[in-house]
C-alpha cells in the first residue's frame, strides 16, 4: 500500500510537471521591464528562442501568428516583442535611437530567451536586429532578414508605409500604396489597413538618422550570421540588388527568394518563411 501510494505521488508530480511545461509553453504574454522601459512580449513554444520584431510602426502579433505558431511547433519558443507604444509596451518615445530599441531586444532575451537567440527582422525590424546584433553580439545567434529593403532601394517608396498607416486617407488610396508595395499581384492586402500605429511609426523613423544613427552603424549586423528572405516581388529589394550582401559578406549569409511574395511576406507565404527559417536556424551552432 505504501509502494503503491509513492508511485501515486510520483505520477502525480510528473503529471504536474508535463502539465506545467504544457501551460508555458502556450501562447501568453510577459512584461519584460528596465529603468522606465516595459516591452510586453507574447511567449509561445519551448526550445530555443527566436525573437521576431515587426515592421514599422505595426505590432508583433496579427502579423506573425502563422508563422510563429509554425516555428513552436517545430521546436522554438518564439518570442514577440511589441514595439514601444503597441499593447502594454512603453518607455520614451522621443529622443530615442534604434541603440534603444536594440537594448529591449536584447533585455527580452536576457529575461525570456536563455540569453540567446536568433532574431528575426521584417522589413523596419530588420534595422533593430542588426542594431541589436552590434551592440549586443552575445545575445545575438543569427539574424533573418526578412524582406530586408536594399542599401540603396526607390526613393519614391520612402513615405509609402506613412501613407498606408494614415487612416485619415481614403481607403483606396491606402489600398493602391499596399498593393504597390506590400502586396504581389493576386493578394488581398485589405487585412493591412489595420494594425498601424503612427505614434510608433514616428518615434522609429526618427531613431535613425535624426539621432545620429547612421546605416553603416547596423548594415553588417556585427558578426553574425545572417539567412535573408527575398520576396520576388518586393519592390524595396528588386532583383537586380538580391546579391547585395552575399557580395559583400560572402558565406555570412545564406540567401532564400521566396516565389509569389512582397513586401509583407508573411502573411502572404506563411509556410515558405517558416520552413526556410526552421531549416538555417536548425543548423546554426548554439
Amino acid at each position: 500500500m505504501i509502494v503503491t501510494l509513492k508511485l501515486a505521488a510520483i505520477v502525480f508530480l510528473a503529471v504536474a510537471a508535463v502539465t506545467r511545461a504544457a501551460a508555458a509553453s502556450e501562447r501568453h504574454s510577459e512584461l519584460v521591464r528596465y529603468d522606465d522601459v516595459v516591452i510586453e512580449t507574447i511567449v509561445e513554444g519551448a526550445g530555443p528562442a527566436i525573437v521576431m520584431l515587426p515592421s514599422t510602426g505595426r505590432d508583433g502579433l496579427h502579423d506573425f501568428d502563422d508563422v510563429a505558431g509554425r516555428l513552436a511547433a517545430a521546436g522554438f519558443t518564439v518570442l514577440r516583442p511589441q514595439p514601444r507604444g503597441i499593447g502594454q509596451s512603453t518607455g520614451p518615445m522621443q529622443g530615442v535611437s534604434l541603440h534603444d530599441f536594440a537594448r529591449d531586444v536584447a533585455t527580452v532575451i536576457t529575461q525570456l530567451g536563455g540569453g540567446r537567440a536568433i532574431i528575426v527582422g521584417h522589413a523596419y525590424g530588420h534595422f533593430v536586429a542588426r542594431m541589436t546584433a552590434v551592440d549586443h553580439p552575445g545575445e545575438v545567434r543569427g539574424v533573418v532578414l526578412a524582406a530586408a529593403a536594399a542599401r540603396h532601394y526607390p526613393q519614391k517608396l520612402a513615405g509609402v508605409p506613412g501613407r498606408i498607416a494614415d487612416v485619415s486617407l481614403p481607403e483606396a488610396e491606402r489600398l493602391h500604396f499596399l498593393k504597390l508595395a506590400f502586396f504581389a499581384p493576386g493578394h488581398d492586402p485589405a487585412e493591412w489597413l489595420a494594425g498601424w500605429y503612427p505614434k510608433t511609426q514616428q518615434m522609429q523613423r526618427d531613431g535613425g538618422d535624426k539621432q545620429g544613427v547612421k546605416q553603416a552603424d547596423w548594415w553588417a549586423a556585427g558578426s553574425a550570421p545572417l539567412l535573408e528572405l527575398i520576396p520576388d516581388h518586393d519592390p524595396f529589394k528588386p532583383e537586380h540588388h538580391w546579391t547585395e550582401l552575399r557580395d559583400e559578406f560572402g558565406e555570412r549569409v545564406t540567401t532564400v527568394v521566396i516565389p509569389d511574395a512582397s513586401h509583407a511576406l508573411f502573411p502572404e507565404q506563411p509556410a515558405a518563411v517558416a520552413d526556410a527559417i526552421i531549416a538555417w536556424a536548425r543548423q546554426l551552432s548554439p
